[in-house]
């Protein structure tokens, strides 16, 4: 008895005299150092230690304590309520406030009002909400960009004019781009689904001090979801599933989290069913047949039919359909106090793509190709990533991600009026490494340095091949030969290797002021070997090429009140030319891509100024973005000759040669204003518009991938259970003369047609026509465990086709989902 009466004096007096609280991670389960515990008078200023605890006894039992960090929202809570929470004080990065915490600009987490860049962010929330069939979709939700379309199963972003192997798209800290990302457009964005998504970060404009080469319009980076720690075992799980009017899209994603005190695992399968595609009807533009599908191919799953079908619904776009599967496997595991481990896996598997706009392409009034298509594209990715904090006085905190990944592609095709079907396989191993880290060079963190490197090596093989037909009553029933085709990459194999390091240096110089430094320097080396001459010849069969640059960045941000922001931001970047750029061969419109590998890099140098106005509390955010890019030694395809002449014999015709080569200097300027925010503690608000205009300096003509005047505006309504919300997007007419002819990025010809018998094309086509369209949504939470909700797009069925794509948009969608948790 007396024990346990000395024992209980113990536990009193030790929680008078040492109240002591943990900090920990509310997403993660992890324990927070360095949180600053204050009262709202000031008197009192603590500190969370390195195991996450602080002691609280200096403060009244009724007083209301702060925690706060610079990653997490700030947390008030009353002391007599601390005993509620067994004395774990839960931190959320997520806050009601606009200052985001943003991870892409410094790959570390760091407030919006330090940073200078341009940036923007897709939570879990608004990627939920959006509910987007793909994640090209969903990257067309985001202010400033614009996505272009050449089939239904692609979409390829654009940021400040640039797209494609222009910008830069990272997962989870490893890049996506890789050796033959190709100028014009791309459609590898889709190859990791929405669902599995935690959040998305844009940065606008060239950011290659931290990511090096290819981020000249800006970095897209997403973020997939990360299990949770927690102390007590727990298993949770999720079913989604949407169907989707307009395609008969049927999605379904099941997963699985499994949350223990040492580790965490997190499961998620997709698979997207996609029908051919119906594009609207009401045709406000005054183009009665423009996108219309009269002919298509019924050359598929074995089928054999040697002319062209009558489409008898020319609305519906046959041959855009396609299935995908995506997997994601996450592991997190904490090695100790101060390391975590976290192990990724990906994979994304597809269908065979039609590629739409090939299918409906024309030669002689009729259509040309009987079969174009992407086979199954496939990416596997394999990571790791150590998140390490030795608290040491040269590295406080890092991170080492080391990533394997494999990409397969394969294009298809055969003509009307041949049995001769071509195959073209591609397949890249990725290997890279690169570690980030930082180090704050003052105890208040007013001054930060953060170093890092990069090494990545891309080998490439491709193979190429062709099979005549054997048909019996309109099947394919085998392959009779082989014939040679010219393959698409050197057929003899290519690699490119890229090695980097830089130093980034972020300074507060007053309590209103914030300077961002940082350089870097690229090394990259690229060899490729030709075999095979029976087409095209090549001076030299076996090419070594070495390419370095040196990046800087300064960016600067002034607050002179809490309701004020002004950024401004001096950057440069580059783009090394890779093997896409030095090797590849393929042929559209009557022009054939050959190689030259005489191109070096390109370079883009920067000025931007931002302004941002905060209202409500900050509740309410107005702001704007004024950019202008210098390209110097900018990449454009061209007219070209090889061996002295200037056509060459690809898939039995002859073509005129084009290839990549260096031009002088270019400009694209333009500006973003946006305003993001809460009208009411029920109603938000979001809205954009976005122009942008690009020319060449030394031939006067408009740049590729510049779109017209775009916007979209959103009003959403929540309280309770029930959200409702309108959304109104629109993009303006770009006329034709804006028009780039000479690459054909822009697909000018697939513009509608004012005079069948006009001499030159700016006199033959009208360009781009404006489109707007309007829809709603709304989404009702049953219970804890089941929500549904419903998105109409389009609701006046609207025809449009995006600026440079290749087919037409949807016309009027309902989609409805349904998620249960358990």
């Amino acid at each position: 008895m007396k024990y346990l009466l000395f024992s209980f004096v113990v536990f009193v007096s030790s929680f008078s005299f040492a109240q002591k609280v943990k900090v920990v991670d509310a997403q993660t389960g992890k324990i927070i150092k360095n949180v600053t515990v204050y009262d709202t008078s000031l008197k009192i200023s603590l500190s969370s230690d390195k195991l996450g605890f602080v002691d609280v006894s200096s403060f009244d039992k009724n007083e209301t304590i702060l925690f706060s960090h610079i990653s997490y929202a700030l947390l008030k809570v009353k002391k007599s309520k601390l005993a509620a929470t067994d004395f774990n004080v839960y931190l959320k990065k997520h806050s009601e406030q606009l200052d985001e915490v943003v991870l892409s600009v410094f790959k570390k987490a760091e407030k919006t009002n330090r940073i200078a860049e341009q940036i923007a962010v897709l939570s879990s929330k608004d990627i939920e909400k959006v509910s987007a069939q793909t994640s090209a979709d969903l990257l067309a939700t985001i202010p400033g960009i614009k996505v272009q379309k050449s089939q239904f199963g692609g979409g390829s972003p654009v940021i400040r004019g640039m797209e494609s192997n222009r910008v830069l798209l990272v997962v989870d800290g490893v890049r996506m781009n890789n050796a033959i990302y190709r100028k014009g457009h791309l459609q590898n964005a889709i190859t990791v689904a929405p669902n599995m998504l935690d959040k998305t970060e844009v940065v606008f404009g060239p950011s290659s001090v931290v990511y090096g080469s290819d981020a000249l319009g800006g970095v897209i980076h997403y973020y997939t979801k990360t299990p949770k720690l927690s102390n007590e075992n727990e298993v949770k799980s999720q079913f989604f599933s949407r169907f989707s009017t307009v395609n008969q899209e049927k999605t379904t994603t099941v997963s699985a989290e499994l949350r223990f005190k040492n580790w965490a695992s997190f499961t998620s399968i997709t698979h997207s069913d996609f029908g051919d595609l119906q594009s609207g009807t009401n045709r406000r533009h005054g183009f009665k047949d423009w996108g219309k599908v009269f002919y298509f191919s019924e050359n598929s799953n074995g089928n054999y039919n040697e002319n062209p079908t009558s489409n008898s619904n020319p609305s519906l776009l046959r041959n855009s359909g396609y299935h995908q599967t995506d997997l994601l496997q996450k592991f997190f595991i904490p090695l100790s106090n101060k390391t975590d481990l976290k192990v990724n896996i990906q994979y994304s598997s597809s269908s065979n793509i039609p590629r739409f706009d090939r299918l409906t392409e024309l030669s002689d009034g009729s259509l040309k190709f009987a079969e174009w298509y992407y086979g199954p594209q496939k990416r596997l990715l394999l990571s790791t990533q150590l998140i390490i904090n030795p608290e040491k006085k040269w590295l406080e905190s890092g991170t080492i991600t080391t990533a394997y990944q494999n990409i397969k592609e394969q294009r298809v095709q055969r003509k009307f009026g041949s049995l001769d079907r071509s195959y073209r396989d591609e397949m890249v191993n990725v290997f890279s490494v690169n570690g980030d880290f930082s180090i704050s060079l003052t105890d208040d963190k007013k001054r930060a340095l953060s170093y890092g490197f990069e090494f990545t090596y891309n080998d490439v093989k491709s193979e190429s091949t062709g099979k005549t037909l054997q048909v019996t009553d309109n099947k394919v029933i085998g392959m009779a030969s082989n014939f040679k085709v010219q393959s698409r990459y050197p057929d003899g194999g290519s690699n490119y290797l890229s090695s980097a390091a830089y130093v980034d240096y972020r300074q507060d110089i007053t309590s209103k002021s914030t300077l961002n430094s940082g350089i870097r320097f690229t090394h990259t080396h690229l060899e490729a070997n030709w075999i095979d001459d029976t087409f095209i010849t090549l001076e030299n069969n076996n090419v070594k090429t070495d390419n370095a640059a040196v990046t800087a960045t300064v960016g600067y941000v002034f607050r002179p009140n809490k309701n004020w922001q002004l950024n401004s931001v001096l950057s440069s970047g580059f783009r090394s030319p890779n093997i896409d750029d030095v090797g590849r061969v393929r042929e559209k419109a009557g022009n054939v891509t050959v190689p030259n590998i005489d191109v070096n890099p390109e370079f883009a140098y920067n000025a931007e100024i931002g302004i941002q106005k905060y209202f409500n509390n900050q509740k309410f955010r107005l702001g704007a973005t004024v950019f202008y890019t210098l390209l110097d030694n900018y990449i454009i395809r061209d007219v070209f000759t090889i061996n002295g002449n200037n056509q060459v014999l690809f898939d039995g015709e002859l073509g005129n040669v084009v290839a990549n080569q260096n031009k002088g200097n270019a400009f694209i300027t333009g500006y973003t204003a946006n305003y993001l925010g809460k009208i009411s503690s029920t109603i938000n608000t979001t809205g954009f518009v976005t122009f942008t205009k690009g020319r060449t300096y030394d031939t006067n003509e408009p740049m590729s991938s510049i779109p017209p005047l775009f916007g979209q505006f959103e009003v959403n309504y929540q309280k309770n259970n029930i959200e409702i919300g309108a959304d109104f997007r629109f993009n303006s007419k770009k006329d034709i003369e804006d028009f780039n002819f000479r690459e054909g990025i822009d697909n000018h010809e697939l513009t509608p047609i004012v005079n069948e018998n006009a001499i030159s094309d700016i006199d033959k086509f009208y360009g781009s026509p404006a489109w707007f369209t309007l829809g709603f949504s709304g989404k009702y939470v049953v219970n804890q465990y089941f929500s549904v909700q419903a998105r109409l797009s389009n609701l006046f069925d609207e025809h449009y086709i995006e600026f440079a794509s290749g087919i037409s948009a949807p016309g009027r969608n309902l989609s409805v989902s349904f998620v249960a948790n358990f």
